[in-house]
């Protein structure tokens, strides 16, 4: 909570300074896996809105522009730097060239879905963009997904702003939950899928081996 409550200083003080900028470069940087809060850049800034010192439709529009160029950033990493390493050296962690081709074909079905879906996901929201680099999603479509999915969410947390006014603080004492809420469902997820894939990865090596 501590650190918590030192970003929340930082980062006010920050908009503060230099308006939708700073609004700008903070959610650049929390949509390139940086530990940058959104829960408390929007919620701030719609509040700063609220006083008049900004524009409520220009806090929400920057901010989602803020995500689209941080998704890029993380996109670009994942596809020009991590996809290479993987690619030369993914066998010493145990990331064969096969499991790399099986998240292509499946992001290929699925990922424009889930890249809009994790736009609105705490945490989440925030790491999606490296793996939509690392399989090589359509870059387009990425793009046009991530800003569609950061709309709501920036609108919705500054409009949270404005009506809490004053109190917009109290927004940071009930996030957490949410958050732990999102990793556990994350955690469950996880667990679920691996469970199934090695279910079908010893039928059909059975299968495999009663034909023989």
């Amino acid at each position: 909570m501590v650190l918590f409550e030192f970003l929340s200083t930082y980062i006010t003080d920050f908009i503060s300074s230099i308006g939708y900028l700073g609004i700008f470069i903070l959610m650049t940087l929390e949509s390139a896996c940086m530990p940058v809060p959104s829960e408390i850049v929007m919620p701030f800034s719609g509040f700063a809105a609220q006083r008049g010192s900004l524009d409520f439709i220009m806090v929400g529009l920057v901010g989602s522009l803020g995500c689209l160029a941080g998704s890029i950033l993380s996109f670009v990493i994942g596809q020009r730097i991590v996809r290479p390493m993987l690619d030369n050296y993914g066998e010493v962690v145990l990331i064969k060239k096969h499991d790399l081709e099986m998240a292509e074909s499946w992001f290929g079905k699925y990922g424009v879905k889930v890249v809009f879906v994790a736009r609105l996901l705490p945490i989440v929201r925030t790491f999606i963009s490296l793996p939509a680099g690392i399989i090589g999603m359509d870059f387009k479509k990425f793009s046009f997904y991530s800003f569609v999915g950061s709309v709501p969410w920036c609108f919705a947390l500054a409009y949270a702003g404005v009506i809490l006014g004053d109190n917009w603080s109290l927004l940071e004492e009930y996030w957490i939950y949410l958050d732990i809420l999102t990793v556990l469902g994350i955690i469950v997820v996880a667990v679920y899928v691996t469970y199934h894939a090695f279910i079908i990865k010893n039928s059909v090596q059975s299968m495999l081996k009663s034909n023989k």
